[in-house]
């Protein structure tokens, strides 16, 4: 049994007609026709049923065909690896991610990685504040990382995403029902925010933006990440600007309210060092390019 005498089989399958089939394989018809009846005469089955108007499985072919689908695409996993050790795309890169800000470009990069670089190992480790990440970058405790934009020396980034800040309130609250507010209107609110001291960027534009539109923010309680944060915003204790991102976490009584143009933006970019010349990592960031280009202004 030959992996082309099974793409033809399955190329049959599922094409029902044996002229199409060839013309998606780039083969003539009567080669086509000769491999599935040497793949026939291999099994000792019939696969097809042949009209001169349709091409039909059998119920031996029905129960060969997701099998054959198995071996072929275990197959393209095992040329894409080979082909990957052969130009060095092999090894292991550890990515590092700051909460919510990457929630939605890590899972992009994570599965065109495991898709196409079968050959590198992808760690992944997080979440941390935008700030701590940066640091492990810089001290090479990680190769990349989902952080904001960073001025360190020493390091490369490119910002692969824009997230304008939103309002995060209970939904008794009485700004829960209108469709956009903006930050002035939050003066004499309550605020959740993270940690002033762990480098969450979040926070820090969150207060400059208050501080921008001509008032302090009372901060009620601080939390240690997302989910408590919007726990506590939930349970009334105060209200929250986050990211956009900050939607895929469900929640109970939170209401997510946009804020009126212009809002605050918060730039997510892939950083890693400027020395770092490792094959494996030079690989992920040029598939990074491919599944996130760089954002617009």
């Amino acid at each position: 049994m030959e992996l082309r005498h099974l793409a033809g089989f399955v190329a049959v399958a599922e094409e029902r007609h044996f002229g199409r089939a060839a013309a998606r394989l780039h083969v003539s018809q009567s080669p086509l026709s000769q491999q599935i009846r040497l793949l026939e005469r291999d099994l000792g089955i019939t696969l097809f049923d042949r009209s001169t108007r349709s091409v039909k499985l059998t119920a031996a072919g029905e129960t060969m065909l997701a099998p054959a689908r198995e071996v072929l695409a275990a197959a393209a996993v095992a040329r894409r690896a080979a082909r990957a050790a052969g130009q060095g795309q092999v090894g292991r890169v550890s990515l590092g991610f700051a909460g919510t800000s990457s929630a939605v470009t890590m899972p992009l990069l994570t599965r065109a990685v495991t898709a196409e670089l079968p050959g590198i190992e992808f760690v992944l480790q997080g979440p941390h504040y935008s700030g701590e990440t940066v640091g492990r970058v810089a001290d090479g405790s990680l190769d990349l990382a989902f952080a904001t934009v960073s001025n360190n020396r020493g390091l490369h980034n490119r910002v692969v995403r824009k997230d304008r800040l939103m309002l995060a309130v209970a939904d008794s609250h009485p700004l829960a029902a209108e469709e956009e507010v903006s930050l002035g209107d939050l003066a004499d609110e309550s605020f959740v925010t993270f940690p002033s001291a762990r480098g969450s960027e979040v926070r820090d534009l969150s207060v400059r933006s208050c501080l921008e539109a001509g008032f302090t923010p009372r901060i009620a309680q601080e939390a240690p990440d997302s989910f408590s944060l919007l726990a506590l915003v939930g349970a009334s204790v105060g209200i929250a600007l986050v990211v956009e991102a900050a939607r895929t976490i469900t929640l109970d009584h939170v209401v997510f309210i946009p804020l009126k143009d212009p809002a605050p933006v918060l730039p997510v970019s892939l950083v890693w060092r400027s020395t770092d010349e490792s094959a494996a990592l030079h690989a992920v960031l040029h598939v990074a390019e491919e599944v996130l280009p760089t954002a617009r202004s």
